[in-house]
C-alpha cells in the first residue's frame, strides 16, 4: 500500500469504540434504548462520566437522545445501529479492502423446530406495536410467533394502514389488544415500543427478553391524516430497521439450536 495513501488518524468508531467506559455504553444500548440512570447503574461508573461519553457519541451521531414520553423530565438514549454498520464497513475498509463489511441476511432456520415468541407492546396497540409485529412476520415468516398489544387499546390508526400497504403488507383486518389477553402466553422478547407501556409492562412467564424503543407516536401530531402522515411514514422506516436488526438477534439466540 502507498504510504502516502494513509490517514495519520483512526477511523472514527476505533476512537470511539476505543474507550473502555463508551465501549461498555455502546453494547448496553446495543441490547435496549435506556435511561441514563440505568446506564449509570449497568456499567458501574459516576452519572457525570456516563454523561460526558453519552456526549461525545452523541457529538459522532451514533447515539441519539429522545425526551420520554412517560416523564418528560426523563430521557432515552438510543443507538443508531444503521450508522454503526456504516462506520464499521467504512473502518474496515480502511484497515484492509478484506475487511469490509458486508453482512449476510439474517437466516431463520425452520428445521430448528423452535419458533421464536415476540410480543411488541405500545400504549394503544393502534401504531407502533402494530408496525412492528406486521413488518416482523412479513420478514420472518412461519420462523417467528409475533403478536402486539397496548396498555390502552384503540382503533388501529388508518395512517398505520397505509403506512403497511406502501411496503406491500395488508393492515387492514388488524385490531388492538390489550396486553392482558397475552399475560399467560410465554415469549422469548417483549419489546415495548412506548416510554409509558414500558412502566406499567407486566411480568410474562417464562422470563423473556425485555427490550425498549423509545419511539415517538406519530398518532399525537396535529393535522390531518394526510398533514401527519410523513410522521407514520419515519416511524415505518424507524421501526423497520429495527426489526431487521432484531432480527440478527434472534437468529443468533442459542435457544433457537437447542
Amino acid at each position: 500500500m502507498d504510504e502516502s495513501n494513509r490517514s495519520s488518524s483512526a477511523p472514527a468508531l476505533f476512537s470511539l469504540a476505543g474507550h473502555p467506559v463508551r465501549w461498555l455504553l455502546l453494547s448496553e444500548l446495543a441490547e435496549s434504548d435506556r435511561q441514563v440512570r440505568e446506564l449509570t447503574q449497568r456499567v458501574g461508573q459516576p452519572q457525570s462520566l456516563i454523561s460526558y461519553h453519552l456526549g461525545r457519541l452523541r457529538a459522532a451521531r451514533v447515539v441519539t437522545m429522545r425526551r420520554s414520553s412517560a416523564d418528560r423530565r426523563d430521557a432515552y438514549y438510543s443507538l443508531d445501529l444503521v450508522r454503526c454498520r456504516k462506520l464499521l464497513t467504512e473502518a474496515g475498509h480502511a484497515l484492509h479492502p478484506g475487511l469490509a463489511l458486508d453482512p449476510p441476511e439474517p437466516n431463520l432456520d425452520l428445521r430448528t423446530g423452535h419458533r421464536t415468541r415476540v410480543l411488541f407492546l405500545c400504549t394503544g396497540n393502534s401504531t407502533r406495536s402494530q408496525l412492528a409485529e406486521a413488518l416482523l412476520r412479513d420478514a420472518a415468516g412461519d420462523a417467528v410467533d409475533v403478536a402486539s398489544a397496548g396498555s390502552r387499546p384503540k382503533a388501529v390508526h388508518p395512517n398505520a394502514v397505509r403506512a403497511m400497504r406502501e411496503r406491500g403488507i395488508d393492515l387492514s383486518g388488524a385490531t388492538s389488544k390489550h396486553f392482558r389477553r397475552f399475560s399467560r402466553r410465554r415469549f422469548d422478547y417483549v419489546v415495548t415500543l412506548c416510554d409509558k407501556v414500558r412502566e406499567v409492562c407486566p411480568e410474562f412467564a417464562g422470563d423473556p427478553k425485555r427490550i425498549h424503543w423509545s419511539i415517538a407516536d406519530p398518532g399525537i401530531e396535529e393535522g390531518t391524516d394526510e398533514e401527519t402522515y410523513p410522521a407514520f411514514q419515519r416511524t415505518a422506516t424507524e421501526i423497520e430497521s429495527r426489526v431487521q436488526f432484531l432480527l440478527y438477534l434472534i437468529t443468533q439466540d442459542p435457544t433457537r439450536r437447542s
